[in-house]
Formats: structure tokens, sequence, C-alpha cells
């Protein structure tokens, strides 16, 4: 009995997940497109709210939420040591491949930013835990947070400085220590990294983390999510996707196809088919199929890139999962 109750939390858990996904976009779309205000504001106002939401959510509150969570992240078993360094694998070889299939598709220095990112930005923890549990059960979903354990240092380390480097932000005329510069002295990327850094550096000096944390945490992560959402509803324009979808279709085949099978042969390489049943392997092999994160839409609002490509590359990766999870359910259940 306690078992199925523990099951069906997860289950709330991760329903709700999607439910504030859905919400936030919708609520954001509806406001730029139904609400009479939304509707009378000009293109350069709502950019504006847009940025405001977004930096609200990484400047103030999902710093104190990533930096709490690290802080109490449990970093004594090394059983699974190969989990987050094969996360990182994923993370980086598809923003790798992106970078040359925009070549290859000749897009212009803009669109390569956000090409590059909806490559890199995989949608692990929210739809990523759902197709997990449903396929393995509660035990997998417990492998997740590990296998992302890194996924935040890549995002605000690398790839949102990739992104403003590729922004006019940056110009290419410059010489290359002022742009890296200009770059590392961003400040969302500041803000992410020093909240990263502290709640690591706590974690490992062995400071304990106050108990209303959690119920903090329950709070901030949520409303993070809703804002940087929300931003992202109010740009979706589906008439303009439609001029992207080979480029979308590209994404796909990279997060779908060459990214999760180039992570089953290294895993493999690592042993993790030889651990409980491969369940490592099959649970990374499941989270590197998941589509393009809503993250990877918030460095061409705040950079000024592409939003229409981000957009595109999101919808089309996102309603592909209706193939995806099945395939997956039929190659390693």
């Amino acid at each position: 009995m306690y078992r199925i109750l523990c099951g069906m939390a997860g289950i709330g858990d991760i329903f709700f997940s999607l439910g504030l996904i859905a919400s936030g976009l919708l609520l954001g779309y509806l406001y730029r497109n139904r609400c009479p205000h939304g509707m009378g504001q000009t293109e350069d106002e709502i950019n504006r709210l847009r940025r405001r939401l977004q930096a609200a959510a990484l400047l103030y509150v999902n710093p104190v939420a990533f930096g709490g969570a690290i802080w109490a992240l449990d970093l004594s078993d090394v059983r699974i040591i190969a989990l987050p360094f094969l996360g990182v694998f994923a993370i980086t070889l598809g923003g790798v491949l992106a970078y040359f299939a925009a070549r290859a598709l000749g897009l212009d220095r803009r669109q390569t930013g956000v090409f590059v990112t909806c490559g890199s930005f995989t949608n692990i923890g929210s739809i990523g835990s759902l197709v997990t549990y449903f396929l393995f059960g509660e035990n997998a979903v417990a492998l997740m947070p590990f296998y992302k354990l890194f996924e935040n240092f890549v995002y605000y380390w690398v790839g949102f400085p990739y992104a403003k480097s590729m922004s006019d932000m940056v110009s290419e005329r410059e010489p290359v220590g002022n742009r890296v510069r200009a770059v590392l002295t961003d400040r969302f990327v500041l803000v992410a990294v020093s909240s990263m850094a502290a709640g690591l550096g706590l974690n490992v000096l062995g400071f304990e983390r106050p108990g209303f944390y959690s119920a903090l945490n329950s709070v901030l992560i949520p409303l993070g999510t809703l804002l940087l959402l929300s931003s992202i509803g109010m740009a979706m324009r589906f008439g303009r996707m439609r001029g992207y979808l080979r480029e979308a279709g590209a994404i796909a085949l990279i997060k779908f196809l060459a990214v999760p099978g180039t992570v089953y042969l290294v895993g493999s390489v690592f042993g993790l088919g030889s651990v409980n049943g491969g369940l490592p392997l099959k649970v990374s092999v499941v989270l590197a199929s998941m589509p393009v994160a809503f993250t990877a839409m918030v460095p061409p609002t705040i950079y000024d890139l592409d939003v229409d490509l981000a957009n595109a590359a999101w919808f089309v990766t996102t309603a592909l999962l209706v193939l995806v999870v099945p395939a997956l359910w039929l190659l390693l259940v």
C-alpha cells in the first residue's frame, strides 16, 4: 500500500509539472493574443515585459532555488558516478551536432546561436521524468537527478554565454578578449554561476541546509518556471513557425536519433548495461531522447536572437513525443 501511495504521489507531481508547463505557455499566449490589454501593447512593449519576466526568474527566483538544491544534494554515492558525465556528454554532443548542422543549412549568426542552444538544451526534468516513470517506475526516476547533476552548469557556463556571443550585443569585429569579457561579465551568467558555486561550496564544506528550504523551493521552482513559460507563451506565433520546419526537423533528428544512439554506445562502454539490469543505461537513453527544453527559448529573448526558430524547434520536438515515447517503449522495455 505504501509503495502504491508513493507511486500515486509521484504521478501527481509529474502531472503538476506538465500542467504548469501548459498553464504558463497558455497564460502568456492568451495575454498577448486574447487579453485586450496585451493585444493593445506594441511588439516592443511585449518584448520589454517578456524580458522583465525572464530577468525576475533568472536573477532572483532561480538562483535561490538552484543554489539551495545543490546545497542539499547527496554527493556520497559513487556507484552512479558515470551518470552526471554522461548527461554532460549528451547535452554537449547535441550542441556540437547542431553547430555543424547550422553551417550545413546556411543559417546566419543569430540563427546559429539559437540552433546550437536548441540542440543542446534538453527537457530532462519535467517531461523526461514523466516518460522515465511510466517506462521504468520509481527507481528509474530516482536516477534522473544524478544524470542532470551538471545540466545547469552547462547551460549557464556554456550555453548562455555562447548565445550572447552570437548576438549583436557582441560584435564579431571586436577583439576576442573583449568579446570573452563581455560574455563572462553578463549579469545572467554571473548570477547563475555564483548561486550554483555557493550551493556547491556550502555542500562540500558540510554546512547543514535550513529545514525551511524545501518548502521555500516548492514555491520558488514552480514560480520561476511559470515566469519563464509565460514570457515564452507571449512570443508563440504558430504561423511563423511554418517557415522553420526544415530547421526543426534537423533538431529532431539530432535529439531523437544521433544523441540517444551515441549515449547508448558510450554508456555501454562505461558498463552501465550491467548495473541493476541495465536500468542506468536505459534511463540515460530516455533522458537523452527528450525534446528541446523551454530554457532554450530564454537566450533568444534576452539576447535578441531568432525567437521564432526557437519556438518552432521546441514545438515540433515536443509534439513528436507521440512517436518517440512508443518507440522508446518498444526498444527499451
